[in-house]
């Protein structure tokens, strides 16, 4: 595999991006109390939090920090901590593989209980969750943080263990995947052919993973003068690339610019990796798409634990994949009130990123923490939803919106949302990650 080019960095604006960027990274290194300002209550109530991801050891950090005598349980089997934004960078020859990698016990608050195991059972009539080692955990309140199942097992003919050989790809598994992804990809750089990229039609974590690949394997084959070699194919699962319209036509014109050739309301449904052929879904039947390179992206539900509780929604968009049914301003269970949902298992119209978690998790607690101390919450998540778009390496998009699809930057004059930017290029390779961090810290 080739070494990836260093970007060139345009000064404009670069000064008060990077002392911004070193007054994040500071931050992020300061103790969790030193930064603590409201007083702690003081309560025995039990909370269980199902999930160590992103979102459930965010709720865990926060809640540690306000709660004094609370018994506050995780339950995660997982040992290994994903940062799951860096898959992308990975899977492009960005980042080494060991840079997603950490320790759960890493970002586990000091007084907070892990049971290393699974949820099998949820029982929220009962107050319980049934591990699948069969322990019975009761709560007082449950935040059901689990993240979402990557379904592979729904496309015939694909092998996760295959991922790497014979031009298949796909970011979304795991570490390994995404570093094995970069192996097929360079490859195909190297040489050209046809490369196919699509997205499930389910809801979906990082819903700009799918166009940022797209381009970022646009720009290995220019690089490597190979790109008129090379036909780059795209397929949207619906009218749209993009779930925000403004942003959606910008992509399009992106994709007309770049030479990337597009296929709409297309699903792929099932895959021969012998004879390197995709088969997807459309309007008038199935259409069988040859490849030399491709980027799996599964269907995404919800675990099935979830899915086989009373917890998901009946009936709506979400009940299919079993979603947690939640208000979507709290974060609330509607039948269950003293259950929430946070990142990407709640049954929300927007919010499947890490950037999301971080402003919903704080809701959230918020309503939890009014319930043991008898006021009313007035927060309210609105839908606020990141994707850092890498268009090409060393330039990218920073992308940001709410429930009613209005962009909502956060770098007014500084990043403009729709502009391919290096700023936003070393927000996604640089700063995102220590903010993150912070974040599982409880501090973001």
């Amino acid at each position: 595999m080739k070494p990836l080019p260093t970007p060139s960095t345009p000064s404009a604006d670069r000064r008060r991006f990077l002392a911004a960027l070193t007054s994040t990274a500071a931050w992020a290194a300061v103790p969790a109390q030193a930064q603590a300002t409201d007083p702690a209550t003081r309560t025995a109530a039990r909370i269980v939090i199902a999930g160590a991801g992103a979102a459930g050891l965010a709720a865990a950090s926060r809640l540690a920090t306000r709660l004094k005598g609370a018994k506050i349980t995780v339950i995660d089997a997982r040992k290994a901590h994903y940062y799951q934004p860096g898959f992308t960078l990975v899977a492009s020859g960005i980042k080494p593989a060991g840079y997603v990698t950490t320790a759960t016990s890493d970002y586990l608050p000091n007084g907070v209980e892990w049971i290393q195991a699974s949820v099998a059972e949820f029982d929220p009539e009962g107050n319980k969750v049934v591990t699948d080692g069969g322990q019975s955990v009761p709560y007082d309140f449950l935040m059901v943080a689990t993240g979402l199942k990557l379904d592979y097992a729904a496309i015939p003919g694909m092998d996760t263990n295959l991922i790497g050989q014979n031009g298949l790809g796909s970011i979304y598994h795991s570490p390994e995947g995404a570093l094995a992804t970069w192996g097929a990809l360079s490859a195909f750089a190297d040489k050209g052919g046809v490369a196919v990229f699509s997205r499930p039609s389910t809801e979906m974590k990082c819903a700009g993973a799918p166009l940022k690949y797209a381009f970022i394997t646009d720009d290995h084959l220019r690089r490597r003068g190979n790109r008129s070699k090379a036909e780059v194919v795209y397929n949207a699962h619906n009218k749209a690339f993009f779930g925000v319209p403004i942003v959606s036509e910008k992509v399009r014109m992106l994709f007309n610019d770049r030479g990337i050739k597009t296929h709409t309301e297309r699903v792929l449904q099932s895959i021969d990796l012998g004879k390197r052929i995709a088969t997807f879904s459309t309007p008038t039947g199935t259409a069988e798409q040859p490849y030399d390179f491709i980027n799996v992206i599964p269907p995404m539900r919800a675990p099935d634990a979830v899915r086989q509780s009373a917890l998901p929604w009946k009936e709506g968009p979400f009940a299919a994949d079993g979603w947690v049914e939640v208000d979507r301003g709290s974060l609330r269970h509607k039948r269950f009130p003293n259950v929430f949902a946070v990142g990407d298992i709640a049954g929300v119209p927007k919010g499947k990123t890490a950037a999301s978690v971080k402003w919903q998790v704080p809701v959230a607690v918020d309503h939890l923490l009014a319930d043991i101390e008898g006021r009313t919450s007035t927060e309210v998540y609105d839908g606020y939803t990141s994707c850092p778009l890498i268009t090409r390496l060393g330039r990218a998009m920073l992308i940001e919106f709410d429930y009613k699809d209005n962009l909502t930057p956060s770098f007014p004059g500084v990043i403009a949302p729709l502009e391919e930017l290096w700023v936003s290029w070393v927000m996604k390779t640089m700063a995102l990650k220590p903010t993150y961090i912070s974040m599982l810290r409880g501090r973001a």
